[in-house]
């Protein structure tokens, strides 16, 4: 996997150490409504699933990368998800952990270097995400790197006996 490189950020692969990172990001309540987690991850099956995110997205349909400062912080988590080799398409979601380091322009940079690997490396036609209507700061970084929103999805979400509606936004590589 090469590492990718911004000005500010560079994104790489996960590692054994992002063990206690990755665990105290999935285990994390007010995040859950993000990645549709409804229980807890342990130690254990988090060191399962680092043991085999070496693998490749062909064969996964996935990949996650650590978002890092250059100073070695990890500052969040990129994904490509639902790998679609056949029609070259993926989704796409990010996660910068600490609200300190939120709209300072480091998810925009690692979005931005992940769309442009998206498609120049892994060939792909169009990324797309699913974003909550009430998670405005998403809605602003993904229209700002060229998703349109494509279409609402009604009642999508059952979040603490609420149903939420979502967005699916879509950027196609011309």
């Amino acid at each position: 996997m090469i590492t990718l490189k911004g000005e500010h950020i560079y994104l790489r692969a996960l590692e054994p150490e992002d063990l206690e990172f990755v665990y105290v990001v999935e285990n994390d309540e007010t995040v859950w409504e993000i990645s549709n987690t409804q229980t807890p991850y342990s130690r254990y099956l988090i060191k399962q699933y680092l043991e085999q995110a070496h693998k490749d997205i062909y064969e996964v349909k996935q990949l996650r990368l650590v978002i890092c400062y250059y100073d070695n912080e990890v500052l969040g988590l990129i994904d490509l998800f639902d790998f679609d080799f056949k029609n070259k398409r993926a989704g796409i979601g990010i996660l910068v952990k600490d609200e300190k380091n939120r709209a300072k322009g480091y998810g925009k940079e690692a979005l931005k270097l992940l769309i442009n690997y998206s498609f120049t490396h892994l060939g792909l036609h169009q990324l797309y995400c699913n974003i909550s209507e009430e998670n405005q700061a998403s809605i602003q970084l993904f229209s700002n790197q060229g998703f349109k929103n494509v279409g609402l999805k009604k009642d999508w979400n059952l979040v603490n006996g609420t149903f939420k509606n979502e967005y699916l936004f879509q950027l196609i590589n011309n």
